[in-house]
């Protein structure tokens, strides 16, 4: 039976209120369910470091793929609640696939797992083919609007993160009519855009923005609110449509049983590593932003993407595969 949902676990106090009592006597082990190299498993390795270098305990960074990250957050829930073990838990496990019917979900995600705290987002960029004829939103929207079922957009597949971006978009400009491109995975999706085989593409600016600079496509905006220091020359798509700020966040989870006390010092000691400032430079360069989310704010930040991402799913009539 599929089981998707993460916040029936009791909350305590954010780590900056609670007592931080506990102290590791053994390495701290963060698994991370995508390959090296990726966004998590770079969140993961400077968070380790900061760790590392503030306190002086040994913290292993373990990359477990599979299963769209779950195997590695299946094996932090069927871990000893004792602090030594935890995982990366990123929107689209969290908040997209808790709330996209047929989601292969392994584990009861509020049951099974518990926050900790969320340490740093990336906002997505919306990119499209350099002989796109629109160089603006309005643009984007108006000529959508007057070719519907036209424009196209690629995504990672049924169900992803970069689907519900785009289907977000479509709701907010007004409903407008665009044909989804499913690929199995990013490199192929952007490179199609690249191609000019399709229109339009969301994904992480920190991983687009190689080939924006390399003029194989055109970065239309960044949804944000604020500039991103990868990119700060990017036009925000928050100035015409406010609620297209998207941002992709990277959190700490732990098994559900985790005593309040090691909880509360595990977000002290991954938040304040994350900000440590000699990680300021690492973050920009891939144009992360640091959060600081304690177990309730954590908890609560899960809760609202979740409301918003299932009314983008309704809307779209989305499944995934």
């Amino acid at each position: 039976m599929l089981r998707r949902t993460l916040l029936a676990a009791p909350l305590v106090l954010g780590a900056t209120a609670a007592r931080a009592d506990w102290v590791p006597k053994q390495p701290i082990k963060i698994l991370v369910g995508y390959a090296p190299g990726g966004t998590a498993d770079i969140v993961a390795r400077l968070a380790a470091d900061g760790i590392q270098r503030q306190k002086g305990y040994t913290v292993i960074v373990e990359n477990k793929t599979g299963a769209s990250g779950f195997i590695a957050l299946k094996q932090v829930s069927q871990s000893p609640p004792d602090g030594y073990t935890v995982g990366i838990g990123i929107m689209g496990q969290l908040a997209v696939g808790a709330v996209v019917p047929g989601s292969q979900i392994p584990l009861d995600l509020d049951r099974d797992l518990v926050p900790i705290c969320n340490l740093v987002g990336v906002p997505m960029a919306l990119i499209v083919r350099v002989e796109a004829p629109f160089k603006t939103l309005p643009e984007l929207v108006a000529y959508a609007k007057a070719n519907p079922g036209k424009v196209s957009y690629a995504s990672t597949g049924l169900g992803s993160t970069n689907q519900l971006a785009a289907e977000f978009l479509a709701a907010e400009a007004g409903g407008l009519k665009l044909i989804h491109v499913p690929y199995r995975g990013g490199a192929p999706a952007i490179a199609d855009v690249a191609a000019g085989n399709v229109d339009l593409f969301f994904g992480n600016v920190s991983e687009l923005i190689g080939m924006a600079r390399a003029g194989k496509v055109r970065v239309l905006a960044l949804a944000a609110k604020n500039p991103s220091a990868l990119a700060p020359d990017l036009p925000l798509l928050t100035r015409e449509i406010p609620a297209l700020d998207i941002n992709n966040w990277f959190g700490v989870v732990g098994p559900a049983a985790l005593p309040a006390d090691i909880k509360a010092s595990l977000a002290k000691l991954f938040i304040d590593a994350i900000g440590d400032p000699s990680n300021r430079e690492p973050l920009d360069k891939q144009g992360l932003v640091a959060l600081g989310q304690g177990p309730e704010s954590f908890a609560a930040y899960i809760k609202q993407d979740r409301e918003r991402w299932a009314k983008v799913v309704k809307q779209g009539n989305i499944r995934a595969e």
